[in-house]
């Protein structure tokens, strides 16, 4: 099973993912959730690997299920880590997304500090929110789309992080 999707063409990825969702795929990186959606505070999925997916519909994260050695070996792990889940905030919702980056030379130098994504967006009793995400691989292409789409205010912003709860969209 493992060689199969190994195997498998990213093109039929992404054309299977649009017929999914039924929204264009616009961007798309890698990165790591940091906080800002309730259910994965609440729970403790914090630093969690997904897809990061800017779609003409809105933004997602979406973590696949993982299975690794020791994984499989402990039966009692019910941390739920290994659920497929997806948090989706749709466009109307979205109110600014800031890929933030260190500038500091020093700090550069001395640190591995990926790019840090931020996207404000407004709950369903109209309170803004804050998601935030560390971006791996695929930073450049996700800033070209959130400049073209208006989102991005401060690329080089350094704020402080702020831990208030996403709770529009849903989790799968």
């Amino acid at each position: 099973m493992w060689k199969k999707t190994q195997d498998r063409n990213p093109d039929d990825f992404w054309r299977e993912y649009e017929e999914k969702t039924g929204e264009k795929i616009l961007a798309h990186a890698l990165g790591l959730y940091i906080s800002g959606w309730d259910e994965f505070d609440r729970n403790g999925w914090n630093d969690i690997w997904g897809l990061i997916i800017i779609s003409s519909g809105g933004f997602r994260f979406h973590h696949f299920p993982q299975q690794n050695w020791l994984r499989a070996l402990s039966m009692f792990d019910d941390s739920g880590k290994s659920r497929e889940k997806i948090i989706f905030i749709p466009k109307e919702k979205i109110v600014s997304a800031k890929l933030q980056t260190e500038t500091r030379w020093w700090a550069k130098l001395l640190t591995a500090s990926p790019p840090v994504l931020t996207v404000q967006c407004r709950d369903d009793t109209d309170n803004e929110k804050q998601l935030r995400l560390k971006v791996e691989f695929g930073f450049k292409e996700l800033a070209g789309k959130l400049d073209e789409l208006n989102l991005v205010q401060d690329k080089a912003a350094t704020a402080a992080p702020n831990r208030d709860a996403c709770s529009t969209g849903a989790i799968i």
